[in-house]
């Protein structure tokens, strides 16, 4: 007979992972023999490309298996920069990034280290499952901002501010989207920035889809005048290369606040995983073309699949503008 254990009132507050259940229940059945479609996590079906790979077998060979920094070898941060920099025109230095075991722990550090308990933290609906999760284990109260399919499941400004108040901490913003595909467009940036600044709470900007877009030009929020105060961002080598089982994300940020995630850091995964640190400085500094390829076959994907639920009764969807994504209202 199991005793039951009582259980801290965090972990009480928190659900189990939508998306890491329903991946879970897939495995089970596959294992039984059933021809399953997984629509759990969002993971790439292409291999990590090689040149990739072969950095983290020099990494093994040359027994770079030891601790490194908290905040991740500085070779890598250094490369996370500069990658940001030449995509968004930002201007990121060292002690303004932190690696982490991939981009969602980079947003469950932030949460962390800003959320006190009765703190409220906007998240626009639709939403990714783990935002919710953090705030509340955080002590956080999740305010739900409602979007529009009409409108793109645009984010407006107005609207984020009916739900402000003194209490508001933070307004997290997914874009490109999780689940819906939509972007954030740079005239609706700079409406919820300057709304953030006068009103006092940080954006934490979940850019893992960032790389992820069909048309127009790469855009960030921290690439906005007087972004830097106010906007943090979390980032991933996951989806743009294929990487999700090698857990590398990072966090951007004014330098007090990276210092407190290196912190908390530090008293629970030590450092991000050595090898995977190589393999993502290759990522990230290396043939960016790979990005590319996926790219374009994710298009061609988009296309095919908008199109035939365009033609299904009873169905209706937007064309997603990012990620890799459909989400029609049945």
């Amino acid at each position: 007979m199991t005793r039951e254990a009582a259980l801290s009132e965090r972990i009480a507050r928190i659900s189990f992972s939508g998306t890491m259940q329903v991946a879970a229940e897939a495995e089970h059945l596959r294992r039984q023999g059933v021809d399953v479609v997984d629509f759990g996590a969002g993971e790439p079906d292409f291999p990590t490309p090689e040149h990739i790979k072969q950095a983290a077998v020099r990494a093994i060979e040359e027994n770079f298996t030891r601790y490194t920094s908290t905040a991740g070898t500085p070779e890598l941060r250094e490369a996370v920069c500069r990658r940001h920099a030449a995509d968004f025109g930002t201007a990121y230095e060292l002690p303004e990034c932190v690696i982490t075991a991939g981009g969602k722990h980079a947003v469950f550090n932030f949460i962390q280290a800003l959320v006190n308990p009765g703190d409220e933290v906007i998240i626009p609906s639709p939403y990714w499952v783990t935002y919710r999760d953090a705030v509340l284990y955080a002590g956080g109260k999740p305010v739900l901002a409602a979007t529009d399919e009409e409108a793109g499941f645009a984010v407006e400004a107005g609207r984020i501010e009916a739900l402000t108040g003194p209490r508001t901490r933070m307004l997290i913003l997914n874009f490109p989207n999780n689940p819906t595909g939509a972007v954030l467009q740079p005239v609706q940036a700079k409406q919820i920035l300057e709304l953030a600044r006068s009103c006092g709470f940080y954006i934490l900007a979940d850019e893992c889809y960032a790389r992820l877009i069909y048309h127009g030009d790469l855009f960030s929020i921290a690439s906005l005048a007087g972004a830097a105060e106010w906007v943090l961002v979390a980032g991933s080598v996951s989806k743009a290369y294929a990487m999700t089982g090698w857990r590398i994300g990072y966090g951007l940020g004014p330098e007090p606040i990276v210092r407190a995630c290196i912190r908390l850091q530090s008293h629970s995964i030590t450092n991000p995983n050595s090898i995977a640190q190589r393999a993502a400085l290759e990522a990230l500094s290396g043939p960016q073309d790979c990005v590319a390829r996926m790219l374009a076959e994710y298009q061609r994907r988009r296309d095919f699949v908008i199109d035939r639920l365009r033609q299904m009764p009873g169905m209706r969807v937007h064309s997603p503008a990012g990620t890799f994504y459909a989400f029609p209202n049945v």
